[in-house]
């Protein structure tokens, strides 16, 4: 069996990964490596056999050492917003140097063309990973249904959710799938280079998101229809740091223009079992709402 490494092991994405490398693909724990800026927080892991590395995006030197005897990587594209660029492609020279066999790596819908702020950073770094010559595999991953914790909760304790995107929708995906998806390539890669549009089964508008938690909850919620100027200017106001508000528009901005609606079967082909719907994620969640 191939070595495979996962690298932001520490994370809820990768930490989903490894167990569903573990648990779903039944990957022996001596075939995985979890890496880590700090390998501390991965003990979890360890204890069950998983072998667990330093590998810091932000010390190229690190990269080349924690990618050796690795075939198979998976690059976690890091939270550095501004900065990923180099940290990814000094990760793709660091698989190179160690004669990694295939890349994998986590990317976004359209980003080519997105109008998320970020776009341009994935787009440069599936450019680095083509460009290495290696075989790859790209999850252009869609938007978490978790994400909706981030402005959900707070909009149903106000009873208004305000909205720059228009009727534009986003096709929600629950994290363990997209994980499940992507575990099931690492395990058994497709022979090709491949990319891969991970997204829900629907694209649903902040209107058909607001109906269903009014269901759920039971409480009020009415979606407001706001410019990104007047968002942008609530979001200061209510204390959002300012370097975040433009990529919070730069989202509703994309939505708005069907960025984030594309619906594909690749993450139920490569799960194998049905996708978690977006009702039934609200309501297993309905406390945190």
């Amino acid at each position: 069996m191939s070595k495979i490494l996962v690298t932001g092991a520490s994370g809820k994405l990768g930490t989903l990964v490894i167990r569903h490398l573990l648990k779903t693909e039944n990957v022996a724990p001596g075939n995985i490596v979890a890496a880590s800026r700090d390998p501390a927080k991965l003990a979890a892991l360890q204890s069950e056999g998983v072998e667990t590395r330093r590998a810091d995006f932000t010390d190229p030197g690190s990269l080349s050492e924690a990618f050796k005897g690795i075939d198979r990587l998976l690059i976690i594209s890091t939270d550095a917003i501004g900065s990923r660029v180099p940290q990814h492609e000094a990760a793709v020279a660091g698989a190179i140097k160690a004669g990694v066999t295939r890349l994998f790596y986590t990317s976004m819908f359209s980003p080519e063309t997105s109008k998320v702020s970020f776009a341009p950073e994935h787009q440069a770094s599936e450019a680095a990973i083509k460009a290495s010559g290696l075989a790859y595999s790209i999850f252009r991953n869609g938007w978490y249904m978790e994400n909706l914790f981030n402005g959900l909760p707070a909009a149903l304790a106000s009873g208004n959710w305000y909205n720059a995107a228009g009727e534009g929708g986003t096709s929600y995906i629950a994290r363990d799938d997209i994980a499940r998806a992507m575990a099931a390539e690492l395990a058994n890669p497709a022979d090709q280079s491949t990319i891969y549009t991970l997204s829900g089964g629907h694209a649903y508008s902040k209107a058909e998101i607001a109906a269903l938690a009014r269901t759920i909850t039971g409480k009020p919620l009415a979606v407001v229809d706001v410019t990104e100027e007047q968002l942008a200017g609530g979001l200061k106001a209510a204390g959002i740091p300012e370097a975040f508000i433009p990529v919070i528009v730069s989202v509703e901005a994309a939505t708005r223009a069907g960025n984030l609606a594309t619906v594909t079967p690749d993450a139920e082909k490569l799960a194998r079992t049905p996708l978690q719907s977006l009702k039934d994620f609200l309501e297993a969640n309905k406390a945190a709402l």
